[in-house]
């Protein structure tokens, strides 16, 4: 007891000496800081009226004011920015898993629009617009010098209606222009499949919706497959995948682990620091998992895909994700407006940010572009060029197998080669449900 006391009066009186000493340039420096603020707020309150009484047609002072909060927040980082009530409004709506729009989840860099990743489904993603595009144009007008929320304005607009983006890709010469028709975006953030005895979750965002769709889709997928047993593995595909919503993205990596830290947030003090622990029960039964990534996939994605990489839970496969490694929080504000405010740095379980650095892949696997007719002559020539012991005439037969194995193998083949053929369409997925295929041969091994 007296150690604790001693303690806490030593801290005491350390602080007090501090105090004592330093009061007089400490209260000076305060001083001086408060009266620099209120200059440049009467500097600001100056500006605004110049603009008020002499500007060349009568402003909205609405929009000035939003402006300069707008302003205010994006110099400090690329993801920070005001709402006003109907972007606000229409926030909320994503979140829920529609809104309207082209569907398309972008970022800011050198004052043009570029594209971090089309949403599955959208007319973006139906009409081919890709991960780094860059939009210079929307209808003709430049949207350089815009504000992310003013650029993004310019592409909203009625259901049904046209808009021509302008387009700059690396690898294409010249600029081109895509037509794009609004439409009601609706987005199942989880979409399920079997591929052959590997479970395909497809992740799409991270909404309210999420988990729940995580759950549902994976258990039909199961079923479907005749059982866990049935199974040989997951593959989460969080290939552009843009993000969302900080909770679903730890429920997420929660549903495949059984213990350990998920992700930890570090902000400005350390009251605002968070460390969020997994709870017991894996979705997967302790299955192998290989995760998806690429250039599209940020934030909420990367929280998973670290996750899983650092509890060796999961292989992450395809390319370096977007490297979004920043917690925004909505703080609404009078007006019925909000403010979009960085708040804290996420963190992987080792520790380590991945800020302006994305999740590396264990296995690095790029995604060829896929050139059908290249394909089919390579198919054809194989064909033609087929030659085995089975296709030679007066062939010897195959005595060590009854026919119950050879309908077994016949059936096995048929599933390989069907696998084989989602190399063409996908190669990075035909990629992964290799990986499990062949873990999964390695564990029944004798």
């Amino acid at each position: 007891m007296n150690k604790i006391l001693m303690a806490a009066l030593g801290g005491t009186l350390a602080g007090a000496l501090i105090t004592t000493q330093l009061a007089g340039p400490l209260i000076a420096q305060t001083a001086g800081k408060t009266s620099s603020v209120y200059e440049q707020l009467d500097l600001f309150g100056d500006v605004f009226e110049r603009i008020r009484s002499q500007y060349v047609e009568e402003p909205d002072n609405g929009k000035l004011m939003e402006a300069a909060i707008n302003g205010m927040l994006t110099s400090l980082d690329p993801h920070s920015s005001y709402m006003n009530a109907q972007d606000f409004a229409d926030m909320q709506v994503q979140t829920r898993g529609e809104f309207g729009g082209l569907g398309i989840e972008v970022t800011q860099e050198e004052g043009y629009v570029k594209v971090v990743s089309p949403i599955d489904g959208t007319p973006a993603d139906k009409a081919g617009i890709q991960t780094n595009d860059i939009i210079t144009q929307v209808d003709g007008a430049t949207v350089l010098g815009l504000t992310m929320d003013a650029a993004v304005d310019l592409m909203r607009g009625p259901i049904g209606s046209e808009v021509v983006i302008t387009v700059v890709r690396e690898g294409v010469a010249d600029p081109f222009d895509v037509s794009l028709i609004r439409e009601t975006i609706k987005v199942a953030a989880v979409k399920g499949r079997l591929e052959g005895e590997t479970v395909v979750l497809r992740i799409s965002s991270f909404t309210d919706q999420t988990t729940s769709g995580l759950q549902a889709e994976l258990k039909k997928a199961v079923e479907e497959a005749g059982g866990a047993d049935k199974v040989n593995g997951f593959v989460l595909d969080l290939r552009n995948n843009p993000g969302g919503l900080l909770t679903q993205a730890i429920d997420v990596s929660d549903a495949f682990l059984n213990e350990g830290e998920i992700v930890s947030t570090r902000g400005r003090g350390p009251q605002d620091n968070e460390r969020f622990n997994a709870e017991a029960g894996d979705l997967a039964g302790g299955k192998p998992i290989v995760v998806l990534i690429n250039g599209g996939s940020a934030s909420a994605s990367e929280i998973v895909a670290g996750a899983l990489q650092d509890h060796r839970r999961a292989i992450v496969v395809g390319t370096k994700s977007f490297g979004k490694g920043s917690v925004q929080t909505i703080i609404p504000v009078r007006g019925d407006g909000a403010m979009r405010l960085t708040t804290a740095r996420y963190y992987t379980p080792s520790g380590r940010s991945i800020q302006a650095l994305g999740v590396m892949p264990d296995i690095v696997v790029n995604q060829p572009p896929f050139d059908a007719e290249k394909a089919a002559a390579a198919e054809e020539a194989a064909k033609e060029n087929q030659r085995t012991e089975a296709s030679l005439r007066g062939v010897l037969s195959n005595d060590s197998m009854t026919e119950e194995e050879r309908k077994q193998l016949d059936e096995d083949r048929a599933r390989t080669e069907e696998a084989a053929k989602l190399r063409d369409d996908d190669y990075q997925l035909a990629y992964a449900v290799d990986i499990l295929r062949g873990l999964s041969a390695v564990a029944k091994a004798p």
